[in-house]
């Protein structure tokens, strides 16, 4: 199970690090245009060094033919590291990017999935991660849930190492529901993440805990008795 954040904002991805298990950073060109324009190789290099090699980093190709996207995709790993996961839309020219990639041992995500055949073909191709657009599917009146579960029965079936990574949420029911299916990863907004553990509940407990504690021992921690 990971969490990947959808954000290059340096001083978000270093607070939630402090916090939340993340496994690593997605981006795509919306994602960036809700941060602001940015030296784009320093950035990604300065997110590189904040998450270290253990943690992954996705980042989005913006060409639509495969020669450009190819030639996108090599600059990156040239400017910023051979170890980022390069994003691709799954269209024709996609395909055969990703696969031409894949000789050449790059890692590669495939997005803007929609259906079953996008995932299965993305899988064929030998993409290392297939990211699903959760709500934006369920908008569509596409149920996002059965092709992560098909797709995740057939990865499995085959022995694959393909990952199935949830995407687009508006909440993190969805997010939930995107793991029953069958996805190995998320991807979400930091503000999901906040907002998970902002239950009045959670907050009554960890109060009534507090008052119980000083009833007991008064206003003080155990690491003070």
């Amino acid at each position: 199970m990971e969490f990947l954040l959808d954000t290059i904002d340096i001083s978000e991805i270093e607070k939630c690090l402090a916090i939340f298990p993340i496994s690593g950073i997605t981006s795509n060109p919306s994602i960036i245009k809700q941060y602001g324009k940015v030296d784009f190789f320093s950035h990604f290099k300065d997110i590189r060094s904040l998450i270290g090699a253990e943690r992954s980093l996705h980042i989005q190709m913006v060409s639509e033919d495969a020669d450009g996207i190819l030639a996108e995709a090599y600059s990156v790993l040239e400017k910023i590291d051979h170890d980022v996961f390069i994003k691709i839309p799954v269209t024709e020219q996609g395909l055969k990017a990703i696969q031409i990639l894949k000789k050449d041992d790059a890692m590669v995500t495939a997005t803007a999935i929609y259906t079953e055949a996008q995932a299965l073909l993305a899988t064929a191709a030998g993409a290392d991660y297939l990211a699903v657009y959760y709500n934006r599917m369920e908008n569509m009146d596409i149920d996002p849930c059965h092709v992560i579960s098909a797709t995740a029965k057939l990865i499995e079936r085959n022995q694959l190492k393909t990952y199935l990574l949830g995407a687009s949420f508006k909440n993190m029911g969805q997010v939930q529901k995107a793991f029953e299916a069958g996805a190995n990863a998320v991807t979400v907004q930091p503000s999901l993440l906040y907002d998970a553990l902002k239950m009045p509940a959670i907050q009554k407990a960890v109060d009534d805990f507090r008052a119980d504690w000083a009833a007991l021992y008064g206003n003080v921690s155990i690491a003070a008795l």
